[in-house]
């Protein structure tokens, strides 16, 4: 058992269907990045106001992620470009559940995210959105009431893998994702790059309500940072695509890795 599993198994655990109130579908989200060396110590600040998300006996789930995108990248040159309302697409297979679904998020002008998603059981990963080569209307008529995108336009661009811890407050009112062990591999280029030592945090709530994880990160001196997995991701891994407006997170992720 590692360090983090040997913390998670302090905290009190929650179940998916004791989460169903706290899906968050329209909400603020606010970014952290730390080191892996890190987490044990956030770990630990939060197991009291916290509960861990539990599924089959695991604290620590795998997911397995295909971000869509047109042939000219429109959504990622939108959040390059700081294009306040934006999109993502993408399939996300929650592993350890064996839960697979469609995912639309939107970026609105007031900085809220919302999403909307469709079950695509039985989708293969790295098969086609519409599953298996054949056009599910299904499918095609969500994305185009959904996004501003249509069927025929989008494509797989990246893949990403990664291991997730899922926080609940006491209060069920925000939910926290850590995500560690990230893999990004590009479906143009064929580049594969792993930042092992990186853990994404994010903090989920229904506007600016008090969460106890603020505390915690100031007395851990960790300020917000605006990150995009898809984004860092296709940029790490498509080095001649305009990236410009993202170099500077992109080196601060690297002075972290390597100072701390």
């Amino acid at each position: 058992m590692t360090d983090t599993e040997a913390i998670l198994s302090q905290f009190d655990p929650i179940s998916l269907e004791e989460m169903e109130s706290v899906k968050l579908m329209n909400r603020i989200d606010t970014k952290y990045v730390v080191t892996i060396r890190q987490l044990p110590l956030l770990l630990n600040m939060a197991k009291r106001d916290y509960y861990a998300q539990q599924i089959g006996g695991k604290r620590l789930a795998t997911y397995d992620t295909v971000y869509y995108d047109t042939a000219d990248l429109d959504m990622y040159i939108r959040h390059h470009d700081r294009q306040l309302v934006r999109q993502k697409i993408r399939v996300r297979q929650y592993v350890d559940s064996d839960l697979t679904f469609l995912e639309i998020k939107r970026k609105n002008n007031k900085g809220r995210t919302k999403k909307k998603r469709i079950s695509v059981p039985g989708f293969a990963i790295d098969g086609d959105v519409v599953g298996h080569g054949k056009r599910d209307w299904r499918v095609a008529d969500f994305i185009a009431e959904k996004s501003r995108y249509t069927w025929e336009q989008i494509s797989p661009k990246l893949r990403t893998s990664f291991r997730r811890i899922t926080l609940v407050n006491k209060q069920k009112t925000e939910r926290l994702t850590i995500d560690l062990n990230l893999v990004w591999e590009n479906e143009t280029t064929g580049v594969r790059m792993s930042y092992p030592d990186l853990v994404i945090v994010e903090l989920k709530r229904d506007g600016n309500q008090p969460s106890a994880m603020i505390p915690i990160m100031q007395t851990m001196r960790i300020t917000p940072l605006k990150i995009s997995k898809y984004c860092i991701g296709t940029a790490l891994t498509s080095p001649l695509l305009k990236q410009n407006r993202f170099k500077q997170k992109i080196r601060r992720l690297e002075k972290l890795l390597a100072t701390k």
